[in-house]
């Protein structure tokens, strides 16, 4: 032992010029509120208690599609569990395995070599919020280095991009936007942003653009999320988030990878960031299997706080790779297909009643009702939901649960048999039509 250490007195574990300030911010934070979906799932309860236990309902809700779909072909499942058996149940690297890797770049995302990234460019998670929770932890600890920085995201994004950023100290900043745009972003919106931040003594930690986009369902072509996330590099943002989570599930089939990678220079290359899994395009919401493709200083950011933090499983690796073998469209044309239909089902019913709704790929229509919920002498599209699930069967997700932008507005998902998806918005159009008499 070292004859100057004194065993007798605390000690930290890192030496005093590192070690984190003492900051009472999180003394100030709001809490932050668990997801109000359960109110839903009440409010059709309310229905049946009326209507009789045996009375269809129709979930048009949620984003699940191992719930209102197939989910993960059985077939699919069992080779995974037999690599599983075959890998063992020692730990994994906090970046996942080598077979998942090799699977990602050359299988799943056929990742070209002029691009310069490859399987030290893969990072598995555990799920897209554990990645989105890491990308953030990455953009606070490469990009500027302080909490408090802005994290831009749309004017009616998804509930968890509200608070899961602001857990890890970055305060969200929605971005300019009108609703007969789709509150999409502009390359004059994403600056606006940053000069907005500077003037209230902060700087931008980054962006997430997503396509196609919850709740909105608005979907983006690549070509202008290249122009976007060019936009935001050039107005000083240290990092682009894109999530496609969603990407598979849509008419033109999945965004290619190597075409915005090929669109920057190396060295702007590096601050980008993909997140994509299962979750959606193959009905795996419970198998918690998603990854991040991104720098490699970014992806040695992750793994390194992963190795004391969430180190993932093999089986939702495993479930991955026997889907990129089969071959990814095959593997989850059970969701895929389903899903076009009840998207073509529900275009063509929101044609013919006239009513104004965002869609492009994805899960969901977002549906302007603030007529109908003003001539119902409702107070917003929270009290429309409860007023559709309770008195009608159906239930929605109100806009306002996104932000204020959406009051007037449901989320329609017709992640359903098509079947389920017209006499689902049969239902709404029915309640709709119902208010004000």
């Amino acid at each position: 032992m070292a004859t100057n250490v004194n065993l007798d007195t605390p000690v930290f574990a890192v030496p005093a010029a590192n070690r984190v300030p003492v900051n009472r911010y999180p003394a100030e934070m709001l809490a932050i509120p668990p997801s109000r979906m359960f109110l839903i799932r009440d409010a059709l309860k309310k229905y049946t208690e009326v209507a009789g236990k045996d009375a269809p309902t129709y979930d048009a809700s949620q984003g699940d599609g191992g719930a209102s779909l197939p989910g993960v072909p059985a077939d699919i499942l069992m080779k995974a569990a037999e690599l599983q058996v075959k890998q063992g149940t020692a730990y994994n690297q906090p970046w996942g395995t080598p077979q998942f890797r090799k699977a990602a770049v050359e299988q799943y995302w056929h990742l070209k070599s002029e691009t310069g990234w490859g399987e030290a460019n893969i990072c598995f998670v555990q799920g897209g919020r554990d990645g989105l929770q890491k990308a953030y932890g990455a953009m606070v600890a490469l990009g500027n280095q302080e909490v408090g920085d802005a994290l831009v995201v749309s004017r009616v994004p998804w509930i968890s991009y509200n608070w899961g950023p602001y857990a890890v100290g970055l305060n969200v900043l929605q971005a300019p936007g009108q609703p007969s745009e789709g509150w999409r972003f502009t390359p004059e919106s994403i600056k606006a942003c940053a000069e907005f931040a500077i003037r209230e003594g902060r700087k931008v930690a980054g962006i997430v653009i997503t396509s196609p986009d919850n709740p909105t369902g608005r979907t983006i072509p690549v070509e202008e999320q290249i122009e976007l996330a060019r936009a935001a590099l050039e107005s000083g943002y240290p990092f682009v988030l894109f999530d496609w989570i969603y990407h598979w599930v849509t008419d033109g089939g999945p965004s290619d990878i190597n075409q915005v990678l090929l669109a920057f220079p190396k060295e702007q290359r590096e601050r980008l960031i993909f997140l994509d899994g299962i979750t959606k395009s193959l009905g795996a919401s419970n198998v918690r299997s998603a990854h991040l493709v991104a720098g490699k200083a970014v992806i040695d950011s992750i793994t390194s706080q992963a190795s004391h933090g969430v180190v993932p499983g093999f089986y939702a690796q495993a479930v991955a790779i026997a889907a990129y073998e089969m071959g990814f469209g095959t593997a989850a044309s059970s969701i895929i297909e389903p899903t076009k239909l009840s998207r073509q089902v529900l275009r063509r019913a929101l044609d013919s009643t006239g009513l104004n709704a965002i869609m492009g790929d994805g899960y969901y229509a977002f549906i302007d009702c603030g007529d109908y919920i003003r001539k119902g002498g409702l107070k917003d599209s929270e009290d429309l939901m409860t007023y559709l699930a309770e008195k009608y069967g159906v239930a929605v997700v109100a806009g306002i649960y996104f932000s204020d932008a959406g009051s007037d507005w449901v989320r329609f998902s017709y992640a359903l048999p098509p079947e389920r998806t017209e006499k689902a918005f049969q239902r709404l159009w029915d309640g709709l039509q119902s208010l004000g008499k």
